[in-house]
């Protein structure tokens, strides 16, 4: 039966630290629904173009991977070598993805629920957690204890990890679809809305990398329609 543990408090556990994420939610996960924990994070929710990316992450307590934190508070530099570091330290991992296309037939939350549950799919294949960390407010429903961590990234170790792990997954593949979407700039932006995008959208069009359910993509096909 798939069931839901946020409501199950972590004592004096939720005020990031200065000195950066910590075990300590997995301890207490841990220790009141069975070990391993995992933890889940996604990467580009908000980008105009591109997947959605998941990673889930089980760390072995006993080895240090100095420097894990939050992707957004890391370098690119920074972030590439905790990338390899992780995947080679890292009792297991798995890495999903959530295309344009699904994301427009299934809305933005429920394609990053998606994505985390196919992350945590992924992730049974190599070794099945006990117990779940899963960032945000809102998590998926899996088959295993799981709690939705608010800074979840900025809190828990294991987050952080698979923070690092989509940020890169999904930087990586958005560099490489510049080469088969030339003119866009995804290498710059990652398909993220900036000035830049949006001058590249509405003078080559909507690619098939563009989300057609968000915003501004949708204007510029309904623009092309009437016009």
């Amino acid at each position: 039966m798939e069931e839901s543990f946020n409501d199950i408090p972590l004592p004096g556990l939720e005020a990031p630290s200065d000195s950066g994420p910590s075990f300590a939610h997995e301890q207490a996960m841990g220790q009141a629904h069975g070990f391993p924990v995992a933890g889940i994070d996604e990467a580009g929710r908000g980008p105009w173009a591109g997947p959605v990316v998941a990673a889930a992450v089980i760390l072995d307590p006993d080895v240090s991977i100095p420097g894990i934190d939050d992707s957004k508070r890391l370098t690119p530099k920074k972030r590439a070598a905790l990338f390899d570091l992780i995947q080679e330290k890292a009792l297991a991992f798995g890495v999903a993805f959530v295309r344009a296309r699904e994301i427009d037939e299934l809305n933005i939350r429920r394609a990053t629920h998606l994505a985390m549950k196919r992350a945590y799919q992924v992730l049974c294949t190599k070794m099945k957690p006990a117990s779940v960390l899963i960032d945000g407010n809102d998590a998926p429903t899996l088959s295993v204890p799981h709690r939705a961590l608010v800074r979840g990234d900025r809190l828990s170790l294991s987050i952080a990890a698979a923070s690092i792990l989509a940020k890169v997954s999904r930087d990586n593949l958005m560099i490489a679809m510049d080469k088969s979407f030339p003119g866009y700039g995804f290498a710059d932006h990652k398909g993220y809305g900036t000035p830049k995008h949006a001058e590249a959208l509405n003078r080559l069009g909507v690619s098939k990398l563009h989300r057609h359910s968000f915003e501004p993509v949708r204007a510029v096909i309904e623009k092309k329609i009437s016009g």
